[in-house]
């Protein structure tokens, strides 16, 4: 059904590709990460739901978006869009033809929390996976218990007057954070880079607290008692003078491997990915009801070799996703 070519995974049937990086000229996109969505296509199809931070990183794009589990049909090939757990608007990619069935999902995740659509099974005869974090090391602990660890930390900063800087990826992550803490522990900063992102997410019915740039804050004591979310490039640059003596942190899944914190050098590392961990692929993957199960981009000959071990057919494609979020998933 998908082959490789080299702008992408194509599909001959209907003569479109998904997740496309060269420029093509139509496209179906998982999400709006830039490794997935691109500029220069001619034509976009992606979830009604990330509309708005499509239109937001890629500016006047022609888009067409559907509902998860609305189908259109391409060239008498069947395409729907079902959520992956990943981002605001992130999709699997169900494609039919001809009785056969391939999900792409992108980027997934199986916890749910409030600011996406949950991960939603589909069943077919050939999955597309990601391995962003497939060796079984990386193991995830509830999220609620990440929450409370950022919040005692953030409590115990602003205690001293001590402001929170909190490094994380600018869209997903940032938005998943501020969702998730306790919004009364003090004033929220957020870098401009992750600024649009939240109010794209508001548009989109996503409630998030309220939350200010840096400019906005003449108050040093309400600096003092920030936290602080930005994207971990900054660190080191003149916009971090403004916060002098900043506790400091990283939120990312390589968290969970030990030294990842004094390599980053930061004062805390809080595990928390928008991707699936470990036993999160393997539920996946089995949940497709897939014989087959093509790896795209992470841990990818560790995955291969495993679903081979369990009487799967698995293969690669050599693709070029995990290049954005990948260092700071």
């Amino acid at each position: 059904m998908l082959r490789l070519r080299p702008q992408g995974l194509y599909c001959e049937a209907g003569d479109f590709y998904v997740d496309p990086w060269r420029s093509v000229d139509r496209a179906v996109i998982t999400h709006a990460h830039a490794d997935h969505a691109r500029p220069g296509h001619q034509r976009y199809l992606a979830a009604a739901p990330g509309e708005g931070v499509l239109r937001a990183r890629l500016g006047e794009i022609h888009l067409q978006t559907l509902r998860y589990g609305e189908s259109v049909d391409i060239q008498g090939v069947r395409v729907s869009l079902h959520p992956a757990g990943h981002v605001l608007g992130s999709a699997q990619v169900r494609i039919e033809h001809r009785g056969e069935v391939w999900v792409v999902s992108g980027d997934y995740r199986v916890e749910s929390d409030r600011t996406c659509a949950a991960f939603e099974p589909v069943r077919c005869h050939t999955f597309v996976t990601e391995s962003t974090f497939g060796l079984p090391v990386y193991r995830w602990a509830p999220q609620s218990r990440v929450f409370d660890s950022i919040n005692a930390w953030w409590h115990d900063n602003a205690q001293v007057g001590r402001a929170s800087v909190l490094y994380c990826y600018s869209f997903g992550k940032a938005q998943r954070i501020l969702a998730g803490i306790d919004a009364s522990i003090g004033p929220i900063v957020c870098h401009g880079a992750v600024e649009p992102l939240n109010r794209a997410y508001r548009a989109a019915g996503v409630d998030l607290p309220q939350t200010r740039l840096v400019s906005e804050v003449d108050d040093r004591t309400s600096l003092g008692r920030a936290l602080v979310l930005a994207p971990p490039s900054v660190a080191g640059s003149p916009w971090m003078r403004r916060f002098p003596d900043p506790g400091d942190a990283l939120a990312s899944g390589w968290m969970a491997l030990r030294g990842a914190r004094r390599r980053r050098g930061v004062d805390r590392g809080f595990v928390l990915s928008d991707h699936a961990d470990w036993p999160g692929l393997q539920q996946a993957i089995a949940a497709s009801g897939a014989q087959r199960v093509v790896v795209t981009h992470g841990q990818v000959p560790v995955m291969v070799r495993w679903l081979q071990s369990q009487g799967l057919q698995a293969e690669s494609f050599q693709t070029e996703f995990g290049g954005e979020e990948g260092a700071e998933a």
